[in-house]
């Protein structure tokens, strides 16, 4: 069925002129509404604005325009229905077979810092997602596209099938439809139902409604008897690893993802050059210093042996130097906001490596998510940073400039270590991270014993720990080690204990007031 009519209501106008004028060359006739037929009239593109059209003026300051027979029956008409074809002809009402339709942008206007309650009603879109819904489910006739990504599409499919779509093409913009309208009514639920009776933002919904797309099929999951895929979150931030771009190498697995994810969200915490690398979801050297290559020597000695076979990630341009250097080594994703041409024709000496690049942009999802059986854990994301201003020293002893700067580097590291965390810190390096054991005092042993196998001294270091001491005993295991002060949020039953402890032992002990699990 050859395109004859098509309807255009879109509030991005991105492309829709250019798009216009093709389809008025090709004779299909144009139907718009308001804004966008003044548009379309002011590039001298042929349009019949909806009222002319319907014969029927917008009413209720524009709430009702296309609510009305003659387009939704032009747009529902099946075209393999004789029934619905004569009363067509009777009523003299022609078919629409293509609807070019984007919403109101509810989504940016809720955004908005000063946005209210009456704003927000006002931005919902209701003869948008009906017409939307009916091309859709009409679309054994009607084409129907919601995103400017698609209009070459639609111009590529009028030139091959001479003015017409093909029908899995159609079906694909209807699934993509009813996705887009499907993600808006989330949205809607979503600020509707987190309003309270005094009309003020909750910090969660009564009903979340969650969206993703479809990214891939991966190869397996965390194993190879696990079936996987990953999913975009249709509200992604632009320097979310969502948003990677992948330069070369293997397909990512699940493990990969999870992993480059880890290791992406800590290294863009930090403001001077860094690099993080991440074996298992939890960092094994985490360095910050005047370049990126001396970072990423440092936060690899911090532990070679884990590094391989390792996720590496930098907040800065990956240039020659640090490839040739990358490459001496066993590692699966190396990640940056860029990578230079000459990197990048070093890392296809290794063709297998996957070298991803993702803005730089330090930017939280609303809510961290965790599955659990029948259910879903919903919080805040665990963002804050402190400064020194925000510390209570607690000890006889103050730290010193440089002891506070440690401490403060090895309290941004902890945060991505998992829990129970303690990392030994010196000079922007971790020099012993000990992760995830049931026991504050393992942790600190262990961080002691991976210090000792890289050779690496911690005489002079300082010590970050996620959450308080239960005990005395984990604080002498990190003094004996070589611990000069120590980084904590404080909160025990038996803080004075640990306190007398450091004081015993002439070290400086500050306190957070908050504490970093990580699970």
């Amino acid at each position: 069925m050859t395109i004859q009519y098509a309807l255009i209501s879109v509030s991005d106008k991105t492309g829709i002129i250019d798009l216009a004028h093709q389809l008025a060359q090709r004779g299909i006739t144009l139907i718009s509404t308001g804004g966008t037929a003044q548009l379309l009239q002011q590039h001298q593109i042929p349009v019949i604005e909806v009222s002319d059209y319907t014969g029927f003026p917008e009413m209720l300051d524009g709430r009702v325009k296309t609510l009305h027979p003659k387009i939704h029956a032009g747009i529902l008409a099946r075209g393999d229905s004789a029934d619905h074809q004569e009363t067509m002809q009777q009523t003299s009402i022609p078919n629409i077979e293509l609807v070019i339709v984007n919403l109101y942008p509810f989504r940016e206007t809720i955004a908005k810092q000063n946005c209210d309650l009456t704003e927000a009603i006002e931005n919902i879109d209701i003869g948008g997602p009906t017409m939307v819904r009916a091309a859709a489910k009409n679309y054994q006739k009607v084409t129907v596209i919601t995103d400017p990504e698609d209009y070459s599409l639609l111009c590529k499919e009028l030139e091959e099938h001479n003015g017409t779509t093909h029908v899995s093409t159609r079906f694909k913009l209807a699934q993509k439809a009813f996705t887009h309208t499907a993600s808006y009514d989330s949205a809607i639920s979503n600020y509707l139902t987190s309003i309270d009776d005094h009309q003020q933002r909750k910090d969660f919904p009564d009903s979340l409604n969650l969206n993703f797309s479809l990214v891939q099929h991966l190869r397996y999951g965390e194993n190879p008897h696990q079936k996987a895929a990953f999913y975009r979150d249709e509200s992604v931030t632009p320097g979310s690893l969502a948003n990677y771009r992948q330069l070369q190498g293997k397909e990512l697995s699940y493990n990969n993802i999870a992993d480059t994810d880890a290791a992406w969200e800590c290294v863009k915490t930090f403001d001077q050059p860094a690099c993080v690398i991440v074996k298992h979801a939890n960092p094994c050297g985490i360095a910050t210093a005047e370049t990126p290559f001396r970072a990423y020597q440092l936060a690899f000695s911090t532990d070679p042996a884990s590094a391989f076979g390792g996720i590496i990630a930098f907040n800065r341009t990956v240039d020659k130097e640090i490839a040739e250097a990358i490459l001496k080594q066993f590692v699966e994703v190396v990640i940056a906001p860029e990578i230079t041409s000459e990197a990048q024709h070093i890392f296809s000496q290794k063709i297998n490596i996957r070298v991803l690049t993702v803005p730089l942009q330090n930017e939280h999802h609303s809510y961290d998510l965790k599955r659990i059986g029948g259910g879903l854990l919903v919080q805040t994301p665990d963002n804050i940073n402190i400064s020194a201003a925000d510390l209570s020293v607690v000890t006889k002893i103050a730290p010193t400039r440089q002891q506070m700067d440690d401490l403060l580097f090895a309290w941004r590291a902890a945060k991505f270590v998992k829990s129970n965390a303690i990392v030994f810190c010196r000079d922007g390096q971790t020099v012993g991270i000990g992760a995830g054991q049931m026991s504050r005092v393992d942790s600190a042993r262990i961080a002691a014993i991976k210090a000792q196998q890289a050779n690496l001294s911690l005489a002079g270091s300082v010590v970050a720990s996620d959450a308080f001491f239960p005990f005395r005993d984990g604080l002498d295991v990190i003094v004996q080690a070589g611990a000069t002060a120590v980084i904590q949020p404080g909160g025990s039953i038996r803080d004075n204990e640990v306190i007398e402890a450091a004081n015993e032992q002439n070290i400086a002990m500050v306190f957070t007031g908050i504490r970093h699990f990580r699970h």
